[in-house]
């Protein structure tokens, strides 16, 4: 495509999504009529996607000076970019961009001296720790989009290295039990599918780790008619799994069995050499953790004799073994399959992760100098909050509790 070209067709996409993301698009109205961000600095590090492209919106309507890049090389829309561009946003990425410019954008966009910091995978704040420390001063809190991002934050909390408040936006229900769910769910599933064109129905889909987004990945594969076989580390999500009807068991014992393996633990090296060595002629492996140690790609590169591309996002590996051949496909480069075969979440399910990072900086913005280090969860008022913005959107109406009920679930006299 032509600049022109690219423009177009980001301006029609970033419209798409407009009109799908109404939840966050009331936030965006009563942002810009209060300009609750005037003159404030934001850094993003998100996928650079149609979605991401609205919330970034949101924050400028709202008074916010905004840069924004990618937080994954493969994950950016490069015509969402061209359009942001035209319109004078301050964004940087490409898709398939190097390491080296990854992280030059990554200081590109704190060069901005941001009061506040939006990651998805925490690799802003791993820097602002490490090489850009200068940054700090300015800072009045962060924002972290992913389940990943949550543990590094965690561990560096832990070790007491963290500088700043961090919200988990992760964390709330409108996120995790939502876009985690339904939306790694649906959009891996499109990643796979688009990639490799393959039959879900009646293939033995390996799904390792079953946290939320492992959650929704069996049940949208059980759709289509997958057998399921769940790998963990966990006792109870391991009976979880069992209990909704899932075969569990270690990932040495499903290598020999699968046809289709996905990887979303946040985890590195689920699947190993000595795995890959035992697994089927022609089975896919796709991982949608956020970074891309999942899947042990050097590994597979070392063992095979021969690697090609078959599609785009799909490559072929041959591995031979005493004369015997057999293929491993790998989605993605074993990077967010999603973002880099598909277009990642629907827009539904992103309006209300975004709407968590739009009310987390208010948040934030109106306790400046209150909270200490560390990693904080929303209040509960504001995923409900989230929750009634969503199901006006989809025509969803619920009862009220009567003076008489509140009473009664106030109360503990009342009994048998």
């Amino acid at each position: 495509m032509t600049d022109r070209e690219l423009q177009e067709q980001g301006q029609r996409n970033l419209a798409l999504a407009e009109r799908n993301m109404g939840a966050l698009m009331k936030l965006r109205e009563q942002f810009s009529k209060q300009k609750l961000f005037k003159g404030v600095r934001i850094a993003m590090a998100l996928h650079v996607t149609k979605e991401t492209g609205m919330l970034v919106k949101t924050f400028i309507d709202g008074g916010a000076q905004v840069a924004i890049t990618s937080c994954n090389p493969l994950s950016t829309q490069d015509d969402v970019v061209a359009a942001l561009s035209k319109e004078g946003v301050e964004v940087y990425g490409y898709k398939g961009e190097s390491k080296t410019d990854y992280y030059k954008f990554l200081r590109k966009v704190l060069a901005i001296k941001p009061h506040i910091t939006i990651d998805d995978g925490c690799d802003l704040v791993q820097l602002l720790h490490s090489s850009e420390k200068k940054y700090l001063s300015n800072i009045i809190g962060g924002c972290e989009e992913t389940t990943t991002g949550v543990i590094r934050l965690r561990a560096m909390e832990k070790e007491g290295v963290l500088q700043y408040p961090i919200i988990a936006v992760n964390d709330n229900k409108t996120k995790h039990l939502m876009d985690n769910y339904y939306g790694t769910g649906q959009s891996t599933l499109d990643a796979i599918m688009r990639a490799s064109n393959t039959l879900f129905a009646g293939k033995n889909v390996v799904i390792a780790g079953y946290g939320d987004c492992g959650k929704g990945v069996a049940l949208r594969s059980k759709g289509l008619g997958a057998n399921i076989i769940i790998t963990e580390i966990n006792p109870f999500k391991a009976l979880q799994a069992g209990m909704d009807g899932f075969r569990v068991m270690p990932m040495n014992e499903a290598a020999h069995l699968g046809d289709i393996f996905i990887t979303v633990t946040g985890n590195c090296e689920v699947i190993r050499p000595e795995h890959m060595k035992v697994m089927k002629d022609g089975v896919i492996l796709a991982n949608s953790g956020h970074f891309d140690v999942e899947i042990d790609v050097p590994g597979l590169t070392k063992i095979a004799s021969k690697k090609r591309q078959m599609r785009p996002y799909f490559d072929e590996y041959t591995l031979t073994n005493k004369g015997k051949k057999k293929h491993i496909y790998l989605v993605g480069e074993g990077r967010l399959a999603n973002l880099v075969a598909a277009e990642g979440h629907p827009s539904e399910v992103m309006s209300m992760s975004f709407c968590g990072q739009a009310l987390a900086v208010d948040y934030l913005l109106k306790r400046r100098g209150k909270l200490k280090p560390g990693v904080y969860d929303l209040p509960e008022s504001i995923d409900e909050k989230i929750s009634q913005l969503q199901i006006a959107t989809m025509d969803i109406t619920i009862d009220r509790l009567t003076p008489r009920q509140k009473k009664y679930l106030a109360s503990w006299q009342e009994g048998t």
